[in-house]
């Protein structure tokens, strides 16, 4: 696993997220109330940016069809998605916001 810088913090406000592309993977970054996660970007369900979704009590919203994730775990809360969307371990330091990816992506 490597450590990729995806954002400086100062780009991402609270309650906010941004999409970013890593080896050709759209990944949704969020800032949840100072505390940041990523999921691919790509609902499970249909083809919609989970980064225009509404953000409430650490799940995302599909904005197309409603369908709810949890931005910790990836899995699919609500139908009409049952299956998980990818999560990805998101560290940060005082600047910068970063993701773990696997080496052999």
């Amino acid at each position: 696993m490597g450590k990729i810088k995806v954002l400086n913090k100062a780009e991402l406000e609270i309650n906010q997220s941004k999409v970013v592309n890593i080896n050709e993977n759209a990944i949704a970054v969020f800032n949840v109330e100072g505390e940041y996660f990523a999921v691919d970007d790509k609902c499970s369900h249909a083809d919609a940016s989970l980064s225009e979704g509404e953000v409430y009590d650490c799940k995302i919203e599909c904005p197309l069809h409603g369908a709810e994730f949890d931005l910790k775990t990836g899995e699919a809360l609500t139908p009409p998605a049952s299956k998980a969307v990818t999560c990805y371990q998101v560290s940060a330091d005082e600047d910068a916001i970063y993701i773990e990816v696997d080496d052999n992506a």
